[in-house]
């Protein structure tokens, strides 16, 4: 991480652990800080898929299935034999994870649209299931009520200022986890994926592991968050994590910059502050927030943080040692 990339971390951090006081001066000051928990929860929610999406390069339209499936995992555990909701985050991320090894491992082979065809099926068949009351455990359409709110050291977790902390916490906590791996061997490897699979085979990556292996850790990541949604709302249904949650989820990575941490956070941003801003137009919002999407990829295809790769340099290389003359051949 650059000097410059952690002075802006710090500056975002400071600015956003004002934001609940600054809030309070304002009329409407609890409602723009519920704004800023959703922004939160997107911003969990992209990262992860991101990478997937931009670290490894594989198209993914049915993110939100793991998303629900670490939602109603909480959810279930909680109301029905009393785990705190806190307790259920490691066994959210490992039931989201194996979920995704299941579903990944037939398809882990195709590629690029193909790959994109699948997933958005089977985020259609996680919505299907929850709708039709999967074991009788997910109460159909109507979805499951009476999740208990979180404690953490005793403290019970209920007003919107607390669960800011909680949710940012955690955005901040991935933001740096995530930038230790895209140093790791294993984020080097996942960026060989993306630019040229079949180079990276050729040179000793084994693709189809790796490809499981980002699967369930974003898969992983979209559960806990499936977790502190299900904690805030109190009461999930299988219409919060339909096929258009997923597209949101892949424009808001699209839009900041496939493959760049701070502007996923950035794309989460805009395309959910974009949504509240224009909410008093009712359908027309999306008109607006689509509008938005087409301009700016016409004017910064790229996104708004792009990655940007390392140049070499002819100046870069080491200095070559002078040649010498070859010796002529005596006659």
């Amino acid at each position: 991480m650059t000097r410059r990339l952690a002075l802006l971390y710090g500056i975002a951090a400071a600015a956003l652990a004002a934001a609940p006081f600054l809030a309070g001066l304002s009329a409407d000051g609890r409602y723009w800080i519920e704004v800023l928990n959703n922004v939160g929860l997107y911003a969990l929610l992209a990262l992860s898929l991101n990478v997937v999406l931009g670290d490894a390069g594989l198209y993914n339209m049915g993110h939100a299935a793991f998303y629900a499936v670490g939602a109603y995992c909480t959810a279930i555990l909680n109301t029905r034999l009393g785990v705190p909701v806190l307790w259920t985050l490691p066994l959210a991320a490992l039931t989201a994870a194996v979920f995704a090894v299941l579903v990944a491992r037939p398809v882990v082979h195709l590629r690029g649209d193909y790959l994109l065809i699948v997933t958005i099926g089977m985020g259609e068949i996680v919505r299907i299931a929850l709708v039709n009351d999967l074991f009788g455990l997910t109460g159909g359409a109507n979805g499951l009520i009476g999740v208990a709110r979180p404690s953490l050291l005793g403290h019970r977790i209920h007003r919107p200022e607390e669960f800011f902390y909680l949710i940012w916490g955690a955005v901040a906590l991935t933001v740096l986890l995530f930038h230790r791996l895209a140093r790791s061997r294993f984020g080097r490897a996942l960026n060989y994926l993306r630019e040229d699979e079949v180079a990276a085979e050729g040179s000793g990556v084994p693709t189809a592991r790796y490809r499981l292996m980002v699967f369930a850790l974003g898969a992983a990541w979209a559960g806990m968050t499936g977790t502190l949604f299900a904690a805030k709302m109190t009461s999930i249904s299988p219409e919060s994590f339909g096929v258009g949650e997923s597209v949101q989820l892949f424009c808001m990575v699209i839009l900041g910059g496939a493959g760049s941490i701070p502007g996923v956070v950035a794309g989460a941003a805009m395309l959910t502050g974009l949504s509240e801003i224009f909410r008093g137009f009712a359908s027309a919002r999306m008109l607006v927030v689509g509008a938005a999407m087409v301009l700016m990829m016409a004017v910064r295809p790229q996104g708004l943080f792009p990655v940007h790769l390392p140049r070499f340099r002819t100046a870069d290389l080491p200095a070559l040692a002078p040649s010498t003359p070859e010796p002529k051949a005596l006659v």
